[in-house]
């Protein structure tokens, strides 16, 4: 009899263990849902717009690709462009159709009818559209000089310079080099300045979509100076009750407002000169210390650092120590992305690795979060501090699902605005986003507060209770 009741009760513990495991493995699934579909989302994401334009100086090396895409810019009713271009060398030395080689300007929407002609056969290159939104700048053909009057054969030019005033043409053109000649390739040194006129005889050479930047990222620092000196103010007359944590938050925020001003400043200069001459280099260098500093910080709020332990485990230790490298790897596309400009053959490659690395950084400071959640529900049903537990697990379940909103809104949502709205309104994707990531800033701050008698730990008998109570209900009550 004894050895049965044995061996019933063992086969009672493994059918509560495989239960127990059952559980576990659904709801990890249910928590690894919204990531997936974040990165899922994310991954459509083929091309981040970017608003940043200047005087570009491009070099072409030996390319043979049809379409040279080269900047893009926005044009208000009284516009300009300066095109210089020397060194132009061709891959063959036989008499070449040298009008099918040009540079044009074109909208989107043009482009569209432009490859439909093409694919109807109604013309052969990009150069011989007759829609009025492709303007031609220059065609090579005009690389030959006219015939000498005294029979002596002038060599071709290999340069070239041109202005264009773009009156009446307002809209986002995009910069195009057409070479229309199979196999051909083609090597030349390309400057370029495109550029408004708000005053006859001023220059600006921020497109029309970014021109209110300086004056909003002047605001958004002066909010984020403000948010500062408001953190610092909690942090010392609740001192007493302060964690290295919450100096890390200061920290972040100051960064943050650094890189806000050097952007005001770089977007300034570029508006008034059309190159950032060092602005830009502090502007990239205070970007990468706030991307790490704000993803290390998430990391440490999602595993309790501090709030809930004084320490770290090592699978903790393992995503943080990741995300390091992996800030430094986006810090150099995103440089890459801006200084080589679309016209680069690997301009691509390093928007997907800029893009592949933000999904990643994503995604891992979500899995500590999790990891707390799951922590937290174990522990409420074991230790008897039930109203305590489950207080900080709805805090910690609340900071998740906001985090989850916070990366949604500012990768893709943002993303998303900027491509429905008109060109000269493209500054509002960007008020969007830093609006976005102030109110999470505001509310990181606020739940996480130092606080001299902590909410999660002055509870009385009858909340005990009442968690308890709630504690015995199904996981799902509390599924992610």
């Amino acid at each position: 009899m004894g050895e049965r009741e044995r061996e019933r009760g063992g086969e009672i513990r493994r059918n509560r263990d495989q239960r127990g495991e059952a559980t576990k493995m659904a709801s990890m699934a249910a928590s690894a849902r919204p990531i997936i579909g974040l990165a899922l989302a994310l991954s459509m994401m083929a091309v981040v717009p970017s608003v940043r334009a200047e005087i570009r100086q491009m070099e072409v090396r030996s390319d043979s690709r049809s379409i040279i895409p080269l900047d893009d810019f926005g044009f208000t009713r009284r516009g300009g462009l300066e095109l210089n271009v020397s060194g132009i060398s061709f891959s063959s030395k036989a008499d070449l159709a040298l009008s099918q080689l040009g540079f044009f300007l074109c909208t989107p929407e043009a482009w569209l009818r432009v490859l439909r002609q093409i694919r109807d056969l109604d013309i052969t290159c990009a150069l011989q559209s007759s829609d009025p939104d492709v303007h031609v700048v220059y065609e090579f053909d005009r690389l030959h000089p006219p015939p000498n009057p005294s029979g002596v054969p002038v060599a071709r030019s290999t340069s070239f310079g041109v202005a264009e005033n773009l009156t009446d043409q307002s809209g986002q053109f995009t910069l195009l080099f057409a070479n229309c000649l199979p196999n051909l390739r083609v090597s030349m040194s390309v400057r370029s300045a495109m550029f408004n006129f708000p005053e006859p005889s001023r220059r600006a050479f921020l497109s029309a979509g970014a021109a209110p930047l300086p004056f909003i990222y002047s605001l958004l620092f002066f909010a984020y100076a403000a948010l500062a000196i408001a953190w610092a103010a909690v942090l010392f007359r609740r001192r007493a009750a302060v964690f290295g944590i919450h100096y890390f938050m200061l920290a972040v925020i100051v960064l943050k407002a650094l890189n806000l001003l050097c952007e005001a400043e770089d977007k300034s200069y570029i508006e008034r000169t059309g190159s950032a001459h060092g602005w830009d280099v502090l502007f990239y260098i205070f970007s990468f210390l706030k991307g790490i500093s704000l993803f290390t910080l998430l990391v440490l709020i999602g595993t309790g650092w501090s709030f809930l332990k004084p320490y770290l485990q090592d699978r903790e230790k393992k995503v943080l120590m990741a995300i390091i490298p992996l800030q430094v790897v986006a810090n150099i596309a995103q440089v890459a992305i801006d200084e080589s400009g679309r016209y680069s053959s690997d301009w691509v490659t390093w928007k997907q690795v800029f893009l592949l690395v933000d999904v990643v950084c994503c995604c891992a400071v979500l899995f500590p979060i999790v990891w707390s959640i799951k922590n937290l529900r174990e522990a409420a049903r074991t230790n008897g501090k039930a109203a305590v537990n489950l207080m900080k697990l709805t805090l910690f379940r609340q900071y998740y699902i906001v985090v989850i909103c916070y990366i949604y809104f500012t990768r893709v949502g943002v993303y998303a605005l900027s491509n429905f709205i008109s060109y000269r309104y493209l500054w509002t994707s960007v008020v969007a986003g830093e609006l976005a990531t102030l109110a999470f800033y505001v509310f990181t701050g606020y739940k996480f507060r130092p606080a001299a008698h902590n909410p999660y730990l002055t509870i009385d008998e009858e909340e005990e209770e009442a968690a308890a109570e709630a504690l015995k209900l199904d996981d799902d009550a509390f599924e992610l």
